[in-house]
């Protein structure tokens, strides 16, 4: 029982020893050769050109549906805006704000919020 917890014990610290090394060779290569990057054949590498937004729409910001009714007694309206900005709570008010002037005096509560 001895003989085969040792030599398991000296099986796992080559594993370790190898990986270990393996591991920090990997490192001293990474930090002093630059990246080969796989390129296809007949493919020349060209630089490309910057991204520009899909139809004028923000990357950052919020979406934003509010519960709105223009009388005290009616059915609640979905009315969703959506804002550039990167605060929650601010996205809220420019929706509210939104709301009031499209005419929905009441706003009855956030329905979601979403991330952009």
């Amino acid at each position: 029982m001895e003989t085969e917890l040792s030599e398991f014990e000296r099986q796992m610290r080559r594993e370790i020893n190898t990986f270990m090394d393996n591991d920090q060779a990997t490192r001293r290569k990474a930090a002093t050769t630059p990246p080969e990057w796989p390129s296809e054949p007949g493919i020349e590498a060209t630089p490309k050109a910057p991204r520009s937004k899909p139809g004028g729409a923000p990357r950052t910001g919020h979406r934003v549906k509010l519960a709105v009714r223009t009388k005290h007694l009616e059915a609640d309206t979905v009315f969703e805006h959506v804002s550039s900005s990167i605060s929650k709570i601010e996205a809220q008010l420019e929706a509210e704000k939104a709301a009031r002037k499209a005419g929905y005096p009441i706003i009855g509560y956030v329905i979601e919020t979403t991330r952009l």
